[in-house]
């Protein structure tokens, strides 16, 4: 391999780059588009869930329960239905996702010492919401519960009996649970997947479609010469890409960079060599832009998606999927980025996962090379 015939390819390649304009600034807004998409729209947190109240009982004791959910930063009271085909007309239009309600007897079994029940129902339409939902109606009803329990036994003059077993609980690395600080090191891996996707799929597959290759190849370059020289410049636009992404992460969503930035860039430009060659093997293999392009989209972005644990976690899949998840080169490079930025970890612990991504950027490069022949056919 000559240098100067690989300078010459990556002039080359760069000149189409520029001169295809509308091409260079898509790649650019890519990632600006996916982190605006994603930080925002994309969110595992419950926030102001919208809630309709049946107060039957309208006595002080259900309006002290009722101010503990407009008080939680969960629930966002909107109205209050007289009657249960209200209510039921609410959740049917998803106008509310959760109702509260209040039996008429609940202010007179609280003050005769009785149990009482308050029902929770909740939209299943959406599972994950309100599941969320209604945990945390639980727990605010336990919070409740205990202010009566108190409220008795200070009537009785007895001290309240302190709780046997207190959980203290903590969230390491993430303390606030914020969902931006999961989400915004997954789409990095998204944005460089696409990137590839985009561009690389489609190189030497306009060769052959332009009829350029012919020329190419009645030089004296060669074929890695070649390869490489095409790869280059998109590895540089890739790496721009990850700096963009990285840099509104930080500014726009204010996720931090506990670990090495260093290491990160470093992890990304594996990632992303891996990805480019892998994109370059389809634009060799299947000699069609279109065809190339929908292939890579395809192998690469959904799997990047759906099976690397950038939205849900492996741990749930069932067991083949879970396998089919090893073969995802996007399951260990999330995995770098989630311990880099949240962990502060380094290669200590990421060896494995650095290894196998690395050992999946070799073998993308042995194959685009060991697949494409540099002859007319």
């Amino acid at each position: 391999m000559k240098f100067q015939r690989l300078l010459a390819i990556v002039k080359k390649e760069f000149l189409h780059v520029f001169r295809d304009w509308r091409s260079l600034y898509l790649s650019l807004a890519i990632p600006v588009i996916l982190i605006l998409l994603f930080g925002y729209a994309l969110t595992l947190d419950l926030r102001k869930v919208p809630t309709v109240v049946l107060d039957q009982s309208r006595s002080a004791r259900s309006r002290e329960l009722i101010e503990l959910f407009a008080g939680s930063p969960y629930f966002s009271i909107i109205g209050y239905p007289h009657a249960y085909p209200e209510l039921q007309l609410a959740l049917d239009r998803g106008t509310a996702m959760v109702a509260l309600v209040v039996p008429s007897d609940f202010a007179e079994k609280i003050a005769a010492g009785k149990n009482t029940q308050i029902q929770i129902l909740a939209d299943g339409s959406d599972a994950n919401t309100s599941r969320l939902a209604m945990g945390y109606a639980s727990t605010i009803g336990l919070i409740y519960s205990s202010r009566v329990t108190v409220g008795r036994m200070q009537a009785l003059g007895k001290d309240p009996m302190a709780q046997p077993v207190e959980m203290v609980s903590r969230s390491w690395y993430n303390p606030d649970l914020r969902s931006q600080n999961v989400i915004i090191p997954g789409i990095i891996a998204i944005v460089m997947v696409v990137i590839a996707a985009m561009l690389t799929s489609v190189t030497i597959a306009r060769e052959w479609e332009t009829g350029t290759m012919e020329q190419l190849i009645s030089t004296p370059l060669k074929g890695p010469e070649l390869i490489f020289g095409k790869v280059i410049p998109y590895f540089l636009i890739g790496m721009t890409d990850v700096a963009i992404a990285v840099t509104m992460g930080k500014w726009l969503f204010h996720v931090p960079i506990v670990g090495n930035a260093g290491l990160l860039f470093a992890m990304a430009s594996i990632f992303l060599t891996g990805a480019l060659f892998w994109g370059m093997f389809l634009s060799i293999v299947l000699k069609s832009q279109v065809l190339a392009n929908q292939m890579a989209i395809v192998s690469g972005y959904l799997p990047t998606l759906i099976l690397s644990g950038f939205v849900f976690a492996i741990e749930n899949m069932p067991l083949p999927i879970q396998c089919i998840t090893y073969i995802v080169p996007a399951r260990y490079f999330i995995a770098i980025l989630r311990g880099i930025y949240l962990k502060g970890i380094g290669l200590e612990i990421l060896f494995a996962d650095a290894l196998l991504l690395s050992v999946y950027a070799a073998v993308m490069i042995l194959l685009a090379n060991k697949k494409f022949k540099f002859k007319l056919e």
